[in-house]
């Protein structure tokens, strides 16, 4: 019997929902639930590994699990030996600079050795290094946005999804530091090997993790799109293409016993509904029928 590949997964937060949600969509549901239990079963091929989103890369680093799904921000601060395997479209969030309103309009004026709280203390520093200016890190873990306040740091660099909170706080944004999102890694592979080992992972393990990409991947890529079949007048299918473009233009089928009719089909983004249904009536079309796709492959 094959040996079931680890999975590490968020035990809590946004991150633990969207990765839950994702799996349960791709028909990888675990058996238990964070919060019950350290692991469970995803189907037949995996185990899920529930702990903290922050040690994600280093599990998967260190050879503990096969592949993790976590946010790229926190990838990136882990600063260790990973590959991005596949972006999942959920946590998306950005990590900014804010200083209190009236102390600074941009990064260009913060003064040298400027300090900054922040719990991304490595992310923070490359980018300040990239500017080519030196700055002092406060490394906090949470609650970023009392320390300009109470003399802590002079300007915060800290996760934002609205930008709600620094404004409560008296906080304006300064710049993007990095945007995040959830996403799935997993160790190097190592070509020609069909073992693993901590320093990355043999080509059976990478094959399994490449076709757990694929599925993923083709329930985000059905997000937001919906599936379209309408009969359509033949003498209306010039206008049928403007109306229809698709992922590759409208899908047209003979309907049995309709000599004036076609089946049309195509795939529609969700947004575009209500428009496409107003223009297929316009050119005569009839029997309209829109549903959900679960998964789309390329």
């Amino acid at each position: 019997m094959t040996e079931r590949l680890r999975i590490a997964l968020p035990n809590k937060g946004r991150l633990a929902e969207g990765a839950l949600d994702l799996l349960e969509r791709a028909g990888l549901e675990p058996a238990t639930a964070p919060g019950r239990a350290l692991r469970a079963d995803l189907g037949r091929d995996f185990t899920a590994l529930f702990v903290r989103a922050g040690d994600i890369p280093e599990f998967v680093a260190d050879g503990a699990a096969d592949a993790g799904i976590t946010g790229s921000d926190l990838v990136a601060e882990a600063e260790r030996p990973v590959e991005v395997r596949a972006r999942l479209g959920f946590g998306r969030c950005r990590l900014v600079l804010a200083a209190r309103d009236g102390d600074w309009s941009s990064p260009d004026n913060l003064p040298d050795g400027v300090r900054i709280a922040t719990s991304f203390p490595r992310t923070t520093t490359r980018w300040f290094r990239e500017r080519g200016q030196r700055i002092e890190v406060v490394p906090v873990s949470g609650a970023a946005e009392i320390a300009p306040h109470i003399g802590v740091a002079d300007v915060i660099s800290d996760l934002v999804s609205t930008g709600s909170t620094l404004k409560v706080n008296g906080l304006r944004e300064l710049a993007t530091v990095a945007e995040s999102e959830a996403v799935l890694i997993a160790r190097p592979s190592r070509p020609g090997s069909s073992t693993a080992s901590p320093a990355g992972i043999g080509t059976d393990e990478d094959s399994r993790i490449t076709e757990l990409v694929t599925a993923l991947e083709s329930v985000v890529r059905a997000q937001g799109k919906r599936y379209l079949m309408a009969n359509v007048p033949r003498s209306a299918l010039a206008e049928l293409r403007t109306i229809l473009p698709g992922l590759n233009g409208p899908t047209i089928v003979d309907v049995l016993n309709s000599g004036e009719h076609v089946a049309a089909h195509a795939v529609v983004d969700q947004g575009d509904v209500y428009r496409t249904i107003n223009e297929l009536k316009r050119i005569g079309a009839e029997g309209i029928l829109i549903t959900r796709i679960e998964r789309l492959l390329p």
